[in-house]
Parts: structure tokens; sequence; C-alpha cells
């Protein structure tokens, strides 16, 4: 597998033209609704557009960016970016403990900066040193500098052989993995399609697609379970407008935000105001350099139809399990308060094999944004008894 070193170089004309598109925004006409309540709210996209044009320094970002160990590989003819970044300090006895994250939409490889150094460098952040890990973070194929796929069919199954064998490339025959959002069905699918390579899967968000199978006379729902049925259904109606277009007509969608920073940063950034534990104030826990970081690498690297067709192929092959079939690989769960769903542990008990479970007392949807210590001390406790296999 050949593997090259990697950096982000954006253009100045990309830059200028970036900047002019912001200036010449064509405001959409306000209606008489308060704040948020039908999406992004215009007074604070205004401030944001007005902050990326003139303020927002990106040649200091892409420095701190690439001061990340970038690379590219070719993984079964499929171009694949990735951070590797390898755990720090030779404890005797432990070596690092290889683990593979994915991060899921409308993230990337950005958000996890704060959770590689409490993973990588433990004890500079006050945790054991022989809890360290060698850490992988790939960007999907479609998302930044992963190129889109050039065959139709990369659903997260397909993504799954894509890591296990970026992770045998690297040197590693096993391995963990970690997910939220669209990389949590990348990591259970890595446990399903390879359980003798995956030592283990920590999740911190549930597929929404996610279905065991249901033998309602053997083992009924429960009441628990049937309120997060319908919990899931009534957010779907309100919320899951989204996913709806992104996996039944992705062209429409790219075709104007991929136009448009401004349309782009609203759909974007929408969702990090509701799916995070702000109380409504974005900037109470994300700064606008955070927010813009990743936006822009959404719009420099033109991804933003790319990354919506992988809804359209986790639509047509969604993660659903046959009555009688099990992922036995060990499962760990951090159920974060404001994550955008809530599954009970019975639900995951149906398919997996659940050995950890813990209700985290604050966080979101992108948790290791949000919370990268409280992130990381869960997945250090959870990897910690399975580092014997690569001792």
């Amino acid at each position: 597998m050949q593997i090259d070193p990697f950096e982000i170089a954006i253009t100045d004309r990309e830059l200028d033209d970036l900047r002019r598109r912001l200036r010449a925004t064509r405001w959409a006409p306000a209606t008489p609704a308060p704040a948020w309540q039908q999406g992004a709210d215009p007074g604070w996209l205004g401030e944001l557009a007005a902050y990326w044009a003139d303020q927002f320094d990106w040649r200091e970002v892409e420095r701190r960016l690439n001061q990340l160990p970038q690379f590219l590989a070719d993984v079964n003819g499929q171009t694949v970016h990735f951070v590797h970044r390898r755990g720090a300090g030779n404890v005797p006895g432990f070596k690092p403990y290889p683990l593979v994250i994915t991060h899921g939409w409308p993230g990337s490889f950005c958000e996890f900066r704060a959770l590689l150094d409490e993973l990588c460098d433990p004890a500079a952040c006050g945790a054991d040193p022989a809890d360290a890990f060698d850490v992988v973070t790939p960007s999907l194929p479609g998302f930044t500098f992963s190129p889109a796929p050039a065959q139709a069919g990369m659903s997260a199954f397909q993504v799954a052989d894509l890591w296990a064998a970026l992770m045998r490339g690297l040197g590693y025959r096993r391995f963990g993995a970690q997910g939220g959002d669209l990389g949590a069905g990348v990591s259970i699918a890595l446990a399903a399609r390879h359980p003798h390579a995956v030592d283990g899967v920590h999740l911190n968000f549930l597929p929404s697609s996610y279905e065991p199978a249901i033998d309602a006379a053997r083992q009924p729902l429960t009441p628990a379970e049937h309120d997060y049925l319908r919990e899931k259904n009534d957010w779907a109606a309100l919320e899951g407008g989204y996913a709806h277009l992104h996996s039944t007509k992705p062209l429409t969608v790219a075709a104007a935000l991929n136009d448009s920073p401004l349309g782009l940063a609203a759909w974007i950034g929408e969702k990090f105001r509701a799916w995070s534990d702000c109380g409504g104030e974005i900037e109470r826990v994300f700064t606008k350099d955070e927010l813009l970081t990743n936006i822009s690498l959404y719009w420099f690297t033109q991804c933003i139809g790319p990354a919506m067709q992988m809804y359209w192929e986790n639509r047509l092959q969604p993660m659903r399990f046959a009555a009688g079939q099990r992922i036995d690989t060990p499962v760990g769960f951090a159920r974060f308060p404001h994550e955008i769903n809530h599954p009970p542990r019975s639900w995951l008990e149906r398919t997996f094999n659940v050995v950890q479970w813990s209700e985290m007392a604050q966080g979101g949807h992108f948790a290791a944004l949000e919370q990268p210590a409280l992130l990381a001390a869960e997945i250090r406790r959870f990897f910690r008894p399975l580092r014997a296999n690569v001792q």
C-alpha cells in the first residue's frame, strides 16, 4: 500500500474567491419568526459571514492543521486521507494501542485535535501513560481530502473494508474502533465484517438505521424501547429533513451548497447549534474559528455533495440485523445527554455484546469537540482490558 505525507495548501486564489462570494451574498428576505425557529438565524449568519470574510485567518488554521501528521494512502484503489498520530511515552510492558476513529457529518478530521492530545499523550493530560494510543483518523471517502469514490456503493460496510485494509497496511494486526454519527456505523461494520481484527468498538452514537431483529413473542419491546422508537420518529419528523434530502436528492442540495459559502455555513452551522450541548447559544461551546475551520474544509474541498452521497448509500444498505444475528465483539457506549437520540441499553443488547455503558454528565453530538476529556476517559477505560492483544 502506497502512503505519502500530505499537507494542506489552499491557494490565494481560492481564498480571494471565498471572500468575494461572502461579500456578494444575496440575503434571503427575513421572515417574522423567532431566532432559530425556522432554521439558521439570519442575524447570527450575518456576523459569521462578516467574520469569515474579514477576520478569519485561514493561513493560521492551515498552519495548525498541518502540525497533524497527515497522509494519503491508496487503499484498494481508493485514495484515503488520514491523520496518524502515534502514542507518546515508553512504558515498560505497554505499547500504544492502535485505534481507528471515524468522524461523521457535518464533521471532519479537524474535530479530533483535542481528543488526539488526550489519547496519544495521556501523561500530558494527567492520565496514565500506559493508556496511550496510536490513533488513525481517516477522512471518509468524499469528505475533505479523501476523494469521492469512483463507483457507487460506498456505504458504511465498504468503508469498513477500506479501514481494515488501511490498518493492516499501517502494520496493525489487531485494533479498536471508535465513532459517532456516520463513524458509528463504520465502527459497527468493522466489527461485523472484520471480527478477527477488531478487538472492541466504542460508540457515542447509534445509527438511526440500526434495527435488531424483533421476536415479539420471545422478547417483546420494553417500555423504554417503545419510548425510544417513538422519540426517534418524532425527531425525524421535525428535525430530520436534512437527512431525507441527503439520502434521496443529494445532487439537488449540493448544487446550491457548493456554490454558496453562506448557504454551506447555514446548512452546517445550524446543526452544530441544534445537536450540541450549547443551550441554544452556539458560541458558548464552539468558537467562530472552530466552526469556520470545519466549514472552510468543506468549502475548499467542494465535498458537500460527495459527503451527502454516503447518506444515499447507507439508505440502500441500512444497518439491519437478521434473527439470531449478533456481534460478539465487545461494545462500549457513552450516552451523551444532548445527543440527537437516546437508545436504551436493551436496544443495543439485542444485537451487541455491550460490556460498558456510561451516562455522560454533559455533551452532545460532537462529543470529541465538546467534551474531549470526558470522551477520552471513556475510551481509555473501555480499551484498557483489551490492550493485552497488542502487547
